[in-house]
């Protein structure tokens, strides 16, 4: 298998993704409004972030490389601090006096403090034995930890740790062998099922254990049910996430190359569902019960955000540098070479 095919694949899956991100923030005011709704945000949030952080892991192998930790620090820790304070101006201006930290993260900024968190980790895991087992233990035992929680995105950093973790050891041949006929054809029984099963029988408190974000003693489940109930999240999430990993197409498709720009999509989209929440949008969403137009604003947003014209106006913002200052200068060297 070549490797333009690889990428095929694994950027298709990161797009999509983050359109399930997107289109779940979308919905997530409104889910209680339907109960379709409801059931799909609970499905997409079963396996959308999970997958994403397999990914994530498998796309860390160089984590012992000299200088690989440096490089995550900069490319994750400074668009961090800058959307920490985008956020913290945004709600002091919405809400009034906000006192602002740096170790407890705004909304959607989890992941990027969890990232930087779950690679440290692995810098460490990756040279120890029985570290899937080790990192289970604790993403079962951190439940237990009261105050556990946002803080230093620390809760979901140990639950999900495993998930990145087993991505570190999986090889691309195990995503390819997910893309047999037969695979492919169980993962859409599954997630038909598992889609129906929701609508039906998925219950009110169980949206909470799959944010991964409280204790145990928030979540109010005894300290002999909680291991038993977090295995079972475990189980239903690596279920619908290699489900999710069977059927992404393989081929390159319209937005295939937009994969590998995620990040901006991730860290810009959250203050377009905030602009949508003070116009007439929602209220007409609501009344004519057209939820479908929430799929179609999260692709038309997602599509937009991937686009060339954003990331060339947010480069500046998000990645302290700008492409077009880099190609100029690189044509100015040419034609001073030439001369």
């Amino acid at each position: 298998m070549n490797k333009q095919k690889r990428e095929y694949y694994f950027d298709n899956a990161k797009f999509i993704l983050i359109f399930l991100v997107v289109f779940g923030h979308f919905i997530s005011p409104h889910k209680s409004n339907s109960d379709v709704l409801y059931t799909v945000y609970n499905f997409i949030y079963t396996f959308h972030m999970p997958a994403f952080i397999l990914i994530a892991g498998f796309f860390s192998k160089s984590i012992l490389k000299e200088g690989y930790l440096k490089k995550i620090f900069k490319k994750i820790l400074i668009p961090y601090f800058i959307f920490q304070m985008i956020y913290f101006a945004f709600y002091t201006v919405k809400n009034g006096s906000e006192a602002f930290t740096l170790f407890d993260p705004y909304w959607t900024l989890w992941f990027l403090l969890s990232m930087v968190l779950w690679n440290v980790l692995l810098f460490v895991f990756a040279r120890i034995k029985y570290p899937l087992v080790i990192a289970l233990a604790i993403g079962l035992v951190a439940g237990y930890i009261q105050d556990i929680g946002t803080f230093l995105s620390l809760s979901r950093t140990f639950v999900f740790f495993p998930v990145f973790l087993l991505g570190y050891y999986l090889k691309k041949e195990h995503f390819y062998a997910l893309l047999r006929t037969d695979v492919r054809i169980a993962s859409g029984a599954i997630f038909a099922s598992m889609l129906i099963s929701y609508y039906f029988f998925f219950p009110e408190a169980a949206k909470e254990w799959l944010l991964a974000s409280s204790s145990y003693e928030e979540l109010g489940v005894g300290a002999e049910q909680a291991i038993l109930i977090r295995l079972l999240m475990y189980g239903l999430m690596l279920i619908a996430t290699f489900s999710f990993m069977a059927l992404v197409p393989r081929r390159q498709l319209f937005f295939t190359h937009m994969g590998g720009r995620t990040l901006y999509v991730y860290l810009l989209h959250g203050f377009v569902v905030k602009l949508f929440s003070i116009t007439p949008f929602y209220d007409a969403i609501q009344e004519t019960g057209s939820y479908v137009l929430f799929l179609a604003l999260a692709a038309a947003v997602t599509l937009l955000l991937a686009s060339k014209p954003i990331i060339t106006v947010a480069q500046p913002l998000i990645e302290l540098r700008t492409n077009l200052l880099q190609k100029y200068m690189s044509r100015s060297r040419k034609t001073a070479d030439a001369s």
